[in-house]
């Protein structure tokens, strides 16, 4: 069952969402060459749980750090590890809250240093394709209408769309029904509803389409080790047009795409 949320509902959300927001934020001000990746995790979690949250992936199906953090051909899922940022990598991190029994979910993409024209293109074009998921994100459309707005603009610049991993409902879970593809047909999949919520998540990849897994369990890669790149917005659905909860506003301007 797909659950519709009041407004007092979604105004938790939105505090949680926040905080993911302001945790991006704050990891954007020590994304530089030479920090490690878990020194990012463990600012992440301190500035969590000191505006009084809780870091939602430490734990969650067992994984053991409070970011997904990944790097370059990583597509998400990525542990937090010992290794030293360099000028030309580019980091995906995902971060979840729960506050007040409530989640929020958000994730982006930073360059480290510099990168080629090729990636960057890859992360501009794949933050377009979050947005352009987000505008279908209405009463009356369907789950499909919003995967087919987000693999259209990621194919038409020719790159590979993630299968296997989905966006997804947001509540009193981080994850719930109903799944959110990043491709699919226009018209087909759950109907859209008013104070549905929802986090749309692109995983856009520079070659192929396909992944693999490693063995840690969870991290998951480009098969072709191409460059990935991972937007996230927890958006609210509404007539006329979706309410975005999370926000990108509080990374540090140099640091946004």
């Amino acid at each position: 069952m797909i659950a519709l949320r009041t407004e007092a509902e979604i105004e938790l959300i939105r505090e949680s969402s926040l905080l993911v927001a302001k945790t991006l934020g704050e990891i954007s001000n020590w994304i530089n060459p030479g920090i490690t990746i878990l020194k990012l995790d463990q600012i992440a979690e301190d500035f969590i749980r000191s505006h009084g949250g809780i870091p939602a992936f430490k734990g969650l199906y067992g994984f053991p750090n409070t970011l997904c953090t990944s790097l370059n051909d990583v597509v998400v899922h990525g542990i937090p590890s010992s290794y030293e940022l360099q000028e030309t990598d580019i980091l995906s991190v995902d971060c979840g809250v729960k506050k007040d029994g409530y989640y929020g979910d958000s994730a982006y993409t930073f360059v480290v240093g510099s990168v080629s024209p090729d990636v960057m293109r890859l992360l501009k074009t794949t933050k377009e394709s979050l947005y352009s998921g987000i505008s279908m994100a209405i009463e009356g459309n369907r789950i499909g209408d919003i995967g087919n707005a987000v693999q259209t603009v990621a194919e038409k610049a020719g790159y590979g769309v993630v299968r296997e991993l989905v966006g997804h409902g947001v509540g009193t879970s981080l994850h719930e029904k109903p799944e959110v593809p990043n491709y699919g047909k226009k018209g087909s999949g759950p109907i859209l509803k008013e104070g549905m919520v929802l986090a749309i998540e692109p995983m856009i990849n520079m070659g192929t389409a396909r992944v693999k897994q490693h063995k840690d369990g969870w991290t998951i890669s480009t098969a072709d080790k191409k460059p990935s790149a991972h937007f996230e917005h927890t958006v609210v659905v509404k007539k006329g047009k979706a309410e975005i909860l999370s926000s990108f506003d509080y990374i540090k301007e140099e640091k946004r795409i």
